[in-house]
């Protein structure tokens, strides 16, 4: 009993971390590569690096097109993807 009485201590503190550290930390993640899956043309958004621009073309699962100015268009990872500004409405 006494050797349980040791550890009690230091399943406590996993326990903390995992609720305040790693639990919400899974959960940003699970988001963020849901909102990255739901990108599609005309959809605002926000680079990592600070760039605004809007997405002209999505290229398969790792990239899109976004027009950062008129004429201006740069090939992004997806993953890069901060922010959506503003969706576009799904075609009917």
């Amino acid at each position: 009993m006494e050797a349980f009485a040791q550890f009690v201590p230091l399943i406590l503190i996993f326990a903390i971390m995992w609720f305040l550290l790693i639990r919400p930390q899974q959960k940003k993640l699970k988001e963020h590569q849901a909102m990255v899956a739901a990108l599609r043309k005309g959809d605002q958004v926000v680079t990592q690096g600070g760039l605004i621009g809007k997405v002209t073309r999505v290229k398969g699962e790792e990239e899109v097109e976004v027009e950062l100015s008129e004429g201006v268009r740069v090939r992004v990872v997806k993953q890069t993807i901060a922010q959506v500004l503003s969706k576009t409405e799904p075609a009917s």
